[in-house]
């Protein structure tokens, strides 16, 4: 399967934005938050939702929202083993090439090879990552084996990370093959030891966070706090500085098709999903900017109707941007930021993507106030 993602928002504030949305109608004065976070999400892939998942939450905000959620997420709740994990990444952790998809390192994993075991260097074999470390529930379940916000990843890198927080960090250490970097935070409000991830997964990350302190809402009192991003209470559950940086992750790093496709996997086999995932504007009406104001999922424009407008062709390398769209500017990113190609084009035309070495990529298209932005792969 090739993995494309879509997204129409305003500008991001620092790099390329990688993801699908859902587009609001509200006011002028949160139009650029809506565009920011709502998601495109295709049509098959919402399919497994229930259509009434989420009705009991409209209409609410802040803690009832976020109290709703709990409820929704909760109910139905089936707990699998620790080992049924690599079961459920068969389906949930698959990278367009077949191999197993890993946050933490750029190893390439066949699924059921290679597993940890001992290690002593990255990519000697891979293990099943608590983003939200044991320790800090004590290693109980059903939180020990919540699929949500554990993820295959290098053994070594995780071992790196250990029980630190998510945080952000300067001159940090980066392993060899290792993804994302441990060192001193220089997030304001913490200045303890972090694990930065990459910003292709910080997004991914925020909302895990963002799922956890909601479906365990009612035990965030018995979790530690200590050098965690817990706050020791049903709400907000998150520390101060932990939830000003995993906004800044969710804005900048919208929802991917690898999350929709991941989301829908679990709730396969947990029958609960991650709200965040489906319904990304929530964290706004919890923690945001949005709080006290009720959400409302009335308006939506259709996700098949924007979907179309930009599609990547990986048999011909190109891209192409839907007529509809007029005349507008484009460029084309590294995953670091680096502008590799750029010009204007007019709705219809095909851009060739053929100069690009095998990598992942980011395309920004420019038609006025809408920006379209989509992550692609070479292969």
């Amino acid at each position: 399967m090739m993995y494309t993602t879509d997204f129409f928002n305003k500008r991001p504030a620092h790099r390329p934005a990688m993801r699908g949305r859902e587009v609001q109608r509200v006011n002028s004065s949160l139009f650029a938050v809506i565009m920011m976070l709502a998601v495109l999400i295709p049509s098959g892939m919402q399919a497994q939702a229930p259509a009434t998942y989420y009705n009991s939450a409209y209409g609410k905000s802040g803690k009832a929202l976020k109290t709703e959620l709990h409820e929704i997420i909760k109910s139905g709740y089936v707990t699998k083993s620790y080992d049924f994990l690599y079961t459920i990444y068969e389906e949930s952790d698959t990278r367009p090439d077949g191999k197993l998809w890993d946050m933490y390192s750029t190893c390439t994993w066949t699924h059921g090879q290679k597993k940890c075991g001992n290690y002593s260097t990255v990519c000697d074999c891979y293990n099943r990552e608590h983003s939200i470390p044991q320790s800090w529930f004590n290693e109980r379940s059903p939180m020990v084996s919540d699929a949500h916000h554990i993820y295959p990843t290098d053994g070594r890198v995780n071992g790196q990370r250990g029980n630190d927080p998510f945080g952000e960090c300067a001159n940090g250490t980066t392993l060899t093959n290792g993804l994302g970097r441990s060192g001193s935070s220089t997030f304001p409000g913490y200045s303890g030891r972090v694990f930065e991830p990459v910003d292709e997964y910080k997004g991914d990350f925020a909302r895990t966070y963002f799922y956890f302190v909601t479906r365990y809402e009612d035990l965030m009192s018995t979790f530690s706090t200590s050098s965690t991003s817990f706050s020791g209470n049903a709400y907000p559950s998150l520390n101060s500085w932990s939830i000003a940086l995993f906004l800044k992750w969710h804005r900048q790093d919208p929802v991917s098709e690898k999350e929709i496709v991941r989301n829908n996997a679990v709730y396969k086999h947990q029958k609960n999903r991650n709200a965040f995932i489906d319904h990304p504007i929530l964290a706004e009406h919890i923690w945001g900017t949005l709080q006290g104001s009720a959400w409302d999922v009335t308006g939506v424009e259709t996700p098949a109707e924007l979907l179309a407008r930009v599609n990547y062709n990986a048999n011909e390398r190109s891209m192409m941007v839907a007529a509809d769209l007029g005349e507008l500017s484009y460029e084309v990113v590294n995953i670091s930021g680096v502008r590799l190609l750029s010009g204007t084009l007019l709705g219809g035309d095909a851009v060739s993507m053929g100069s690009l070495k095998p990598g992942v990529y980011f395309f920004r298209a420019n038609a006025d106030t809408l920006k379209a932005v989509k992550k692609f792969i070479v292969q």
